[in-house]
């Protein structure tokens, strides 16, 4: 069971990956493309709603050409790295 403090995280990677992917120029859709997932996917991990696994962060990750650990420090202080 998830807690508060987990969805709270859960709200900011979604918002990391929103902000980092909106940089990109990138449509959900077509990001979803580059990961691969799908739109549904990838629009629940944006909202927060989705437990991502550790194989699907890293992909995310990837497509977005960021290091998975520079994905959770933005999710982890609330706000994209310098």
């Amino acid at each position: 069971m998830l807690t508060s403090d987990d969805k709270e995280f859960l709200r900011r990677f979604g918002e990391a990956v929103r902000a980092r992917r909106k940089e990109r120029g990138l449509s959900q859709e077509a990001f979803a493309d580059e990961v691969p997932l799908y739109r549904s996917y990838v629009a629940d991990v944006e909202r927060g709603s989705r437990n991502v696994g550790l194989v699907n962060a890293l992909r995310i990750a990837q497509a977005l050409g960021l290091p998975l650990s520079e994905l959770i420090a933005d999710a982890e202080h609330g706000e994209p790295s310098p």
